[in-house]
């Protein structure tokens, strides 16, 4: 598309890139990566800080029993629009969609720290979630219509970094505001980040404006979609937890998110701007990258999830410093991310990635399931560094083998497809590890006369723990462990999936890979 010549300040595109893909002076896209990456900490930070906010917020509103709908209103808003978004960029142009999402999302965090009631905020923070959902979604789009797929490892160093900082970061972050300067700024602290990016996305980008959306929005694929993803997600939120699985509740959502998604497939057949064009699954990289997505947030944010419940409760790590305990996996991801991202741009070759990533996925799960009472932080912290190089090698591989594979008219809704399977695998893979890590424990905590301590079972932190009697507490540190054992071979088994998709990707030249190729890999 020669209509992208000017995508970064102004500057006239290389005659001989694949079209579609400027050159931009590596100055001018350094500086708009800056302005994304301050966008995607903004997006990565939130839950994190807000959730060590928690109870203090509780404490201050009230509304314990709506404590759940707080997150689950910003996943819900964020996983349902998430598609929209990146039709929309693809539609109407992509700078402009997305500082409306940010701005979506600042307006959402300033009534959110204005609520005076838990009602107002479970409100305020489904706003915030619909914000949310276009910023993730407009960062990787905006690379894939800027950056060729061979140029794009250059970055993955810095995108594997900010996830880092915000994991590690966050609950670091979100405890220190909170106890110096209330709860009501763990929301404000997006102000000042939002409103950079918002100035240097505004300065600094210069996409070209689209000559117009070639059809109406597809609002009842819209409809469907969202209905569909609610259902789901809701599904893996409450399944387990607020209802039984075999509930009249649960099998009312599973039937409704089965129907709305078959009747979205069947619209999406007929709709002349469809919200997620079906077209692009006939690629099969594109659908193997999704199928890898799935299966790597399946186990990415179990893995957050169970492991510093695990360091903290058999361990004995401190809750305060939770964010360092990942340190070992974020570090090793974000290492074998630069080093990959390096390797495929000056190489071109990327297949290799794939497998050996979820290689040393399903080898660091497996690894973890075999902790016990007695691993040491040293060992478990290897097992956990062999699952974060794992995890480096597939996080943005997956993404720019999924942008890759579509025309860049399709970037939008290829980002945005690949960030919902992605999410919609956290989800599941917290609702089905959490629901077989707590029946293990309960079992087990049955099973060894825990006591009191069974109601409470994967509720105790290590404070509380060293409040149990001796015996109540050897039961629960063995509970905890044989519940981490069951969750993590339960991921490795899902990591096998991933395994399998990564072995019949097939290697395509990536766009932009090389003066030898240009004229060939031009699509």
């Amino acid at each position: 598309m020669s209509d992208l010549k000017k995508a970064v300040g102004g500057k006239a595109a290389v005659a001989d890139r694949p079209a579609g893909m400027p050159e931009a002076p590596q100055r001018s896209v350094r500086v708009v990566m800056l302005a994304l990456m301050i966008t995607m900490l903004l997006a990565m930070l939130d839950n994190l800080i807000v959730g060590t906010a928690m109870p203090t917020i509780v404490g201050d509103l009230g509304g314990l029993e709506h404590l759940s709908w707080v997150v689950t209103a910003y996943t819900l808003a964020t996983a349902a629009s998430t598609p929209i978004w990146g039709k929309l960029g693809d539609m109407y142009g992509r700078k402009g969609i997305f500082l409306t999402s940010i701005v979506i999302f600042l307006i959402g965090s300033v009534l959110s720290g204005m609520a005076q009631d838990m009602g107002q905020l479970i409100g305020f923070r489904a706003v915030q979630g619909l914000g949310a959902g276009g910023l993730m979604v407009g960062v990787m789009a905006i690379i894939g219509d800027l950056v060729p797929p061979r140029e794009r490892g250059k970055y993955q160093g810095m995108m594997a970094g900010v996830m880092a900082i915000a994991m590690i970061g966050g609950p670091l972050v979100g405890g220190t505001i909170t106890d110096h300067l209330g709860w009501r700024w763990s929301f404000y602290i997006n102000l000042p980040l939002g409103a950079v990016a918002l100035a240097m996305v505004t300065v600094v980008l210069h996409l070209p404006k689209r000559k117009g959306a070639r059809a109406e929005v597809d609002y009842l694929g819209a409809g469907l979609l969202t209905l569909g993803i609610t259902a789901i997600v809701l599904v893996t939120t409450w399944g387990g937890t607020e209802y039984d699985w075999n509930s009249a509740v649960i099998m009312e959502l599973v039937a409704i998110g089965v129907v709305s998604l078959v009747g979205f497939l069947f619209v999406e057949t007929k709709a002349a701007e469809p919200i997620i064009p079906l077209h692009i699954f006939r690629n099969r990289n594109f659908t193997l990258m999704s199928v890898v997505g799935f299966m790597s947030g399946f186990v990415m944010f179990g893995a957050v999830l169970f492991l510093p419940l695990y360091q903290q409760s058999v361990q004995g790590a401190s809750a305060t410093n939770s964010g360092l305990l990942l340190l070992p996996m974020l570090l090793a991801m974000m290492v074998v991310s630069l080093i990959a991202g390096r390797v495929t741009t000056s190489t071109g070759r990327y297949k290799v990635f794939p497998v050996v990533g979820s290689v040393l996925m399903v080898t660091g799960l497996f690894l973890l399931s075999r902790m016990d009472v007695d691993t040491t932080r040293f060992t478990s912290g290897v097992y956990m560094a062999v699952l974060g190089a794992g995890m480096g090698f597939l996080m943005q591989i997956t993404m720019l083998v999924a942008q890759n594979s579509v025309e860049m008219k399709d970037m939008g809704v290829a980002s945005s497809a690949t960030t919902l399977f992605r999410t919609l695998g956290s989800s599941f893979g917290v609702a089905i590890m959490g629901a077989l890590f707590t029946g293990r424990v309960q079992d087990e905590m049955a099973a060894r006369g825990g006591g009191a301590a069974t109601a409470k079972s994967a509720q105790l932190d290590a404070a509380s723990l060293a409040k149990l009697p001796e015996a109540a507490r050897e039961a629960y540190q063995f509970a905890v462990s044989s519940g981490t054992h069951i969750a993590f071979l339960v991921g490795a088994s899902v990591g096998l999936v991933a395994l399998i998709a990564s072995v019949f990707v097939k290697e395509v030249p990536l766009r932009g890979a090389g003066p030898a190729t240009k004229q060939a890999e031009a699509v």
